[in-house]
C-alpha cells in the first residue's frame, strides 16, 4: 500500500500530536523527516515534516484535521481557569531569585565549595520554602 501525504508541518511536535490524534481515531499514519529535523532543527522549516498515511484513509484524516482546526475537539474549560494564580507565580520567582542570590548560580562550570554564608543562606531558603509549603497545605 502506498503512502500519501496528509499534511505538512513546520514543527515535529505538532506533527507528532496530529499523528497521535489520528491514531486515536483508528487512522494509521507515520511522521517522516522526524530524525533529520531533530538532529538539525533548522531543517524543520526547510524540509517540513510530512504526515503520511494510507491512500484509502487520507480523506478521513484530512477531515479530522480540518475539524480540529475549526475547534470541534477543543476543551470547553476557559484557559483563564487553568492558569496559575499570579501570587503563586510571583512567590515562586521570588524564591528562585533569592536562592540564586544566596547560594550562587548553580550552573557554573568550575567546581567550588560552598562558603559558610552560602550554607546559611541555603538553610534559610529551605526553611522559607518549607514554611510556604506548610502554609499552602493548611
Amino acid at each position: 500500500m502506498s503512502l500519501v501525504e496528509i499534511e505538512r508541518y513546520t514543527d515535529v511536535y505538532e506533527a507528532d500530536l496530529a499523528a497521535a490524534f489520528l491514531a486515536s481515531h483508528g487512522i494509521e499514519v507515520s511522521v517522516t523527516e522526524r530524525f533529520q529535523t531533530t538532529i538539525n532543527p533548522l531543517l524543520q522549516r526547510a524540509l517540513g515534516i510530512r504526515l503520511m498515511g494510507r491512500a484509502d484513509q487520507v480523506e478521513a484524516a484530512r477531515d479530522l484535521l480540518a475539524r480540529v482546526s475549526d475547534g470541534e475537539f477543543a476543551d470547553p474549560v476557559p484557559l483563564d481557569e487553568l492558569a496559575p494564580r499570579p501570587q503563586a507565580r510571583t512567590m515562586g520567582r521570588g524564591i528562585a531569585l533569592m536562592g540564586m542570590l544566596v547560594t550562587g548560580y548553580p550552573a557554573t562550570t568550575l567546581p567550588r565549595r560552598m562558603r559558610p554564608v552560602q550554607i546559611i543562606g541555603f538553610v534559610l531558603l529551605a526553611l522559607v520554602v518549607l514554611g510556604a509549603v506548610l502554609a499552602a497545605v493548611s
